[in-house]
């Protein structure tokens, strides 16, 4: 299934996208919805055949608001960890490919929606980039979760694009400052269950950025695969149902280039993973 969240004018709540149209499964929120585990989406599916469809819905990001800050991964595909490493934008970093997983985190005033704008004024550096990311949404929440359970702790699996100001990353090391900006988690458009995926290897992701595919790549070619994130991030912090982990983004970035390319006003990106959707956000 694919799961969203929508506002119709009779506030926001959860359906199901059956091809383009939502079916509205009355639920009322998209975290207690995992929280309610197996049994709850055993019972969406039965309602889903007589559930009504929805006319005139604005989408909302699937999770608006998450549990803690979404736990963001950097350096995660070998060939955008060279890039980063040659764009002069690495703070310094020794390690080219790093030996443990980079991890960082976005809080949730930077999640949009699916069509809202990326607002290019946060960055008043002039440095604005593109990520195209998988997202994993924890379902079974839990500490000390080893890689052999990971996947069973997974509800699903979205699109994240973990925007970044590129100078304001630099300039301030951590990088909470140069990814956590208003507006610099677009996320969406649905949330699919891990039930669609039993493999998230085989997932690909595509990025373009005014229709040019600027990237392209097999979750295969992870450094650090869904599992060993799980394990890492669980073994000293407790994941709790909603939770998102967004896995790091594959080579083509705006840095990855000479001069580097960063996004203007005007600019549309757009991230595409077959079976989730498409997530497409204008900069303004």
């Amino acid at each position: 299934m694919r799961l969203v969240t929508f506002d119709d004018g009779k506030g926001a709540r959860v359906g199901v996208l059956d091809g383009d149209a939502i079916r509205d499964i009355g639920a009322p929120d998209m975290l207690g919805l995992i929280a309610g585990g197996a049994a709850a989406l055993e019972a969406v599916r039965g309602k889903l055949a007589t559930a009504p469809v929805v006319t005139g819905a604005r989408l909302l990001a699937p999770i608006p608001r998450t549990p803690k800050n979404i736990f963001c991964v950097g350096k995660n595909y070998h060939e955008h960890a060279k890039e980063f490493a040659g764009s002069g934008f690495d703070g310094g970093a020794k390690e080219v490919v790093p030996s443990y997983p980079v991890v960082f985190s976005k809080p949730h005033t930077a999640i949009i929606a699916n069509g809202e704008p990326i607002l290019s004024a946060m960055d008043p550096t002039g440095g604005l980039d593109y990520e195209g990311e998988l997202a994993v949404v924890i379902g079974q929440g839990g500490r000390g979760i080893s890689k052999a359970d990971a996947l069973a702790h997974v509800f699903g699996y979205t699109i994240v694009n973990d925007v970044t100001a590129r100078h304001m990353q630099k300039r301030h090391s951590q990088w909470i400052l140069g990814k956590g900006l208003d507006s610099f988690a677009p996320m969406g458009p649905a949330i699919m269950t891990a039930d669609e995926a039993p493999d998230p290897t085989k997932l690909t992701l595509t990025t373009w950025l005014n229709g040019e595919r600027r990237q392209h790549a097999p979750l295969s070619d992870l450094i650090f695969d869904i599992p060993t994130l799980i394990e890492a991030i669980s073994a000293h912090i407790t994941l709790e149902p909603g939770d998102m982990i967004a896995t790091g983004t594959p080579a083509g970035v705006g840095i990855g280039f000479n001069p580097p390319k960063f996004m203007q006003p005007g600019d549309v990106v757009r991230i595409e993973v077959p079976g989730i959707g498409v997530l497409e956000n204008p900069v303004v």
